[in-house]
């Protein structure tokens, strides 16, 4: 295996979005402008106004253009099935059938499965190409997403023009998802038997083990003056994962200032105990999390309430014990932590930025489940004269708007002062100690 190699763009090439809408826009724009190429990765596309707006541009540029090579990968499991509470819903699968007879020129709609239950992993691949453009962010595409009507679910949006990186990125999907024959195209009638399915996802598990973001060229040490080196980065599994290794050593060898964002805190141990070294070693340190309200789980009404609507609690509950831990360092003025919330809408962000020079961007959630079991990605852009600073300042100070700093381990509620319901759930939980193996998968 070859050793990673650098790939070279100016300060021009980046561009950092940071609302919904811009996301939503900048997607059709992209979309009405690609000439040769359009890769979309994302764990969904979802059958509602937005999805269907963006799968509909989509087709009518293939329409105008039957030579544009349109490809779309996103979880085969989740494809299959309606949103959480929605047992009946057929998937999104239908909508993708539906349109697949509607339009002349088809595209292709591909459905990958990394394991055999989506509870125990599933696609979590991001960025999309546009020719040589490949937009990174952790968004899937529906309507929360891309803030369709008056709620709206919060990412990172990072626009790079690399032909290199947008090469590399659409290799891999090509070789990996596309010819390798083990992602059936979900806009087609047939469909694998479950048996060939099973054999499928084994393979896959084989290959995603050993398959890399291929580089064209290495650039030499002397051009990386006044430019933004980016290495891609994939990962599964928990053994030689390349991605949870750079994420680690990113953590270790920050010096000054760490900044990280999560939308659901439950660090995996390793990745908790090296944050906590580097709080030991004077490294200021900062995260920003999503409040349990702004998490996609959290159920408003006590009375709807349902199993899955304690996540959010357990989250609550980490991230108390987290800070309850390293109180002290708060009090010391080391470790600063900003609690996201506005009003009924969600926060996905993700992603580390490492003395103002590495910013790790990726779809990683930085748990447990994203560390072992989920196929993950990130590119971890290296800006050795701070070009980008500018630019990402102000992404952070429009994050930050909804933000409240934790001062205390007490402005979090603990378990006593949440509703009936969950209250009764999490005790339960608490005593059996399930708790243990849900934090494994959460």
């Amino acid at each position: 295996m070859s050793k990673q190699r650098n790939i070279l763009v100016e300060l021009a090439d980046i561009n950092i979005f940071t609302s919904p809408k811009e996301y939503k826009q900048q997607l059709l724009s992209l979309i009405s402008q690609a000439q040769h190429r359009i890769y979309i990765t994302a764990l969904y596309v979802q059958d509602d106004e937005a999805g269907r707006e963006i799968l509909h541009a989509l087709y009518q540029a293939k329409q105008i253009n039957p030579q544009l090579d349109v490809k779309i990968f996103v979880d085969l499991h989740r494809a299959q099935r309606g949103l959480i509470g929605e047992k009946q819903h057929l998937g999104n699968r239908a909508l993708y059938l539906q349109l697949s007879e509607q339009y002349q020129h088809d595209i292709e709609i591909y459905g990958v499965g990394v394991k055999r239950k989506e509870l125990f992993g599933v696609l979590h691949l991001k960025g999309l190409i546009f020719d040589n453009i490949v937009f990174y962010t952790g968004a899937s595409i529906n309507n929360v997403y891309c803030q369709q009507n008056d709620t709206y679910r919060l990412d990172r949006y990072y626009q790079i023009n690399s032909a290199s990186l947008a090469n590399s990125f659409s290799d891999y999907l090509t070789d990996v998802f596309a010819h390798s024959g083990y992602a059936p195209l979900l806009n087609k009638a047939q469909m694998p038997s479950q048996n060939q399915q099973k054999r499928n996802i084994a393979a896959f598990k084989s290959l995603f083990k050993k398959a890399y973001y291929k580089v064209e060229n290495q650039a030499p040490s002397t051009e990386f003056k006044n430019k933004i080196a980016i290495k891609p980065y994939v990962g599964f599994g928990r053994r030689n994962n390349k991605l949870n290794r750079a994420i680690r050593r990113l953590v270790q060898n920050t010096q000054q200032e760490l900044l990280l964002f999560t939308p659901y805190f439950n660090l995996p141990p390793v990745l908790a105990k090296d944050v906590i070294k580097s709080l030991k070693r004077g490294v200021k340190v900062t995260l920003v999390v999503g409040d349990k309200t702004a998490s996609d789980f959290y159920i408003r009404d006590e009375q709807a309430f349902s199993t899955i609507g304690i996540v959010p609690y357990i989250y609550e509950m980490l991230l108390r014990r987290f800070v309850k831990r390293c109180q002290h360092y708060i009090d010391n003025g080391l470790l600063t932590i900003h609690l996201w919330q506005d009003g009924a809408n969600s926060y996905h962000l993700k992603g580390l930025i490492s003395d103002q020079r590495y910013h790790l961007l990726t779809g990683s959630n930085l748990n447990p489940r994203a560390w072992s079991l989920d196929l993950e990605n990130g590119l971890l852009l290296d800006d050795a004269q701070q070009l980008l600073m500018p630019k990402v300042n102000q992404e952070i100070a429009q994050i930050l708007t909804h933000t409240k700093i934790i001062q205390h381990f007490n402005e979090l509620e603990s378990i006593q002062s949440y509703p009936e319901k969950p209250k009764k759930l999490l005790k339960k939980i608490q005593f059996t100690q399930i708790d243990r193996l849900l934090k494994r998968f959460l």
